[in-house]
């Protein structure tokens, strides 16, 4: 089995750092660079594809609403033409960033309220697909939504992804994080409820059950308490296991 890990990453601003990037990058295999939306700036943005570069990780952008206040955990009401328009002016934004970090920009991951809106409303997922179309890049979305089926329909190449630090819910979203138990912060619970996941393919849910996903790539948010030491346990518990992790484009 292979298996990529993925975090989102480059979200400080000027000189507000969020979460520690460079260890990051000693363990993911792929980073989800932010845009100037909901975190960063062209030095931050810059910094960050030169440490992933220097480290062999693959690199996708990562737009969201242009909303740091609430680190684009907020919906911003928006058309999905302006949400189309928004996205590909990011993405934009990092791509010219990229061509000066000699980096190549290999996939798109919507961050935060943006993703979970794409995951359900057909139109924002449509428009996200788009731009992906747009601009040649595969999609990285979370697994089952509707953004996966409106890449297919647009013939853009999609990948889906589990969270190892959130909970879900029955229905294969992520639990709101205005409820307790949303995040998991336990290294040793987010390790072993993965290693259950990636043998079965069932998820474990919130409030008991599971339900069965895809995975192409397992993502562990960096801006999370411990969030190192848990992407460090479970890339050494993975590799134990002997699942092979690397790049989900490779």
């Amino acid at each position: 089995m292979k298996i990529d890990l993925n975090s989102d990453l480059g979200e400080g601003f000027g000189p507000w750092a969020m979460g520690d990037d460079a260890a990051m990058l000693g363990i993911v295999t792929s980073a989800n660079v932010a845009c100037g939306g909901h975190a960063s700036d062209p030095e931050t943005m810059f910094r960050t594809l030169c440490l992933a570069r220097d480290r062999g990780v693959t690199v996708g952008a990562h737009p969201g609403y242009p909303d740091r206040e609430g680190f684009g955990r907020r919906v911003i009401p928006m058309a999905p033409d302006e949400i189309a328009r928004m996205v590909a002016a990011q993405v934009g934004a990092l791509a010219g960033i990229a061509v000066m970090a000699r980096v190549h920009l290999a996939y798109v991951k919507p961050h935060g309220a943006l993703g979970n809106l794409a995951a359900d409303d057909a139109d924002v997922a449509s428009a996200i697909a788009g731009v992906a179309r747009a601009m040649a890049l595969p999609v990285l979305a979370i697994s089952g939504t509707a953004l996966e089926t409106a890449c297919r329909a647009a013939s853009v190449p999609v990948f889906p992804e589990v969270f190892a630090d959130r909970a879900y819910l029955p229905t294969g979203r992520l639990v709101p994080r205005s409820r307790p138990g949303a995040v998991i912060h336990d290294a040793g619970t987010a390790v072993a409820r993965m290693l259950a996941f990636l043998r079965s393919g069932e998820m474990p849910c919130l409030d008991g059950g599971t339900v069965r996903l895809a995975a192409a790539s397992v993502c562990v948010h960096s801006d999370t308490a411990g969030a190192v030491a848990m992407a460090r346990d479970l890339r050494a518990q993975l590799t134990a296991e002997g699942v092979t992790l690397g790049p989900f484009l490779g």
